[in-house]
């Protein structure tokens, strides 16, 4: 295998010191032209390649962020990647991605995988079973930028890049309500995650402004497939059914409507479907699902980019701030 050249192989053949070749290959201004064009022109011909792990721990900097996810099977959450990835790279960024499952012991491990791994910054979306945040205020002591993403949590040193949760659900019911709905169920994220409360606001102050009342025997915890399967099997056989379903995800919407169909309900005559998340499943799935375009890559985007931007200030005395994605109401079948 054939011995990578070095900064001493350059020094030694031009007979200069090893800090002038260093400073030649970064045009440092005390080095002459003549001699800065000399050292890159054999470094050239040697095929010299800089040290890039050796560079990054002189500044004690590695180039890579860390990333986590709850789960990776959702639609949004791999735009939301790819969003990242596409930033990351564009700056010489690798990227380091996992996901916690909804695990919370899971992902204060992998908290603890992103110190040890001396990333330059995190970006994260916890765990909807995540209470206990000092995994991640352990980050902020070791003044590494934390950037949440999609759930956020005020309290910590941290940025967040989230979506317009409120205006997105409030959309979407009076979207339901427009079209002559009057008992809409809810099925809904935690009530613990900010996004769970903002979307139940928008869902309430929708019904507010047609007049009707908010009905708490309406909402239901239920952000899962297999939750809506089980649930849908009970409140779809009422006398006095919903109308319409406003879902927190497309795949819980979808396995509504799973079981809509299997008792004979035919959507949208008989009943409604609106999901929040506008994946592939929501134009695969029959009838196509109307539901809420969240804009994952672009929040990746925007996450990211926030993030770097911390980095390159090599401080970690600045104001936090909240950035927020407006969502986009995609009319489809169910509706």
């Amino acid at each position: 295998m054939k011995r990578q050249v070095t900064i001493k192989d350059i020094a030694r053949k031009l007979g200069v010191s090893t800090s002038t070749v260093s400073r030649a290959l970064q045009d440092h201004p005390d080095i002459s032209v003549k001699t800065r064009e000399a050292v890159k022109e054999l470094a050239k011909i040697l095929g010299y390649k800089p040290n890039m792990v050796a560079l990054n721990l002189k500044h004690s900097r590695t180039n890579t962020i860390g990333v986590l996810v709850p789960e990776v099977e959702h639609y949004f959450f791999s735009t939301i990647l790819n969003g990242v990835e596409e930033v990351a790279y564009k700056n010489n960024y690798s990227v380091m991605v996992f996901q916690s499952n909804e695990s919370y012991m899971r992902e204060v491990l992998i908290t603890q995988t992103f110190l040890t791994n001396r990333v330059d910054g995190v970006l994260a979306s916890f765990s909807k079973n995540t209470h206990d945040f000092s995994h991640f205020q352990q980050l902020v002591d070791n003044e590494i930028p934390l950037v949440f993403f999609d759930r956020e949590r005020e309290e910590l040193h941290a940025d967040s890049v989230i979506v317009d949760d409120y205006s997105g659900a409030y959309n979407a019911v009076n979207h339901l309500l427009s079209k002559g709905c009057k008992k809409i169920a809810f099925f809904s994220a935690p009530q613990h995650l900010v996004l769970g409360k903002n979307r139940l606001e928008g869902y309430k102050a929708a019904l507010e402004h047609h007049g009707i009342a908010y009905n708490p025997d309406l909402v239901y915890a239920c952000d899962t497939y297999d939750q809506a399967e089980k649930i849908s099997r009970s409140i779809l056989k009422k006398h006095d059914r919903p109308d319409a379903i406003f879902a927190v995800n497309d795949l819980t919407a979808i396995g509504a409507m799973k079981v809509a169909k299997q008792q004979g309900l035919k959507i949208p005559e008989d009943i409604k479907f609106v999901g929040f998340e506008n994946s592939r499943s929501a134009w695969i799935c029959e009838p196509e699902l109307t539901t809420v375009d969240q804009f994952g890559f672009e929040l990746g985007k925007k996450a990211t980019e926030l993030l770097l931007s911390r980095i390159k200030l090599h401080s970690f005395d600045y104001q936090t701030e909240k950035q927020i994605v407006k969502t986009h109401l995609v009319k489809r079948e169910t509706t």
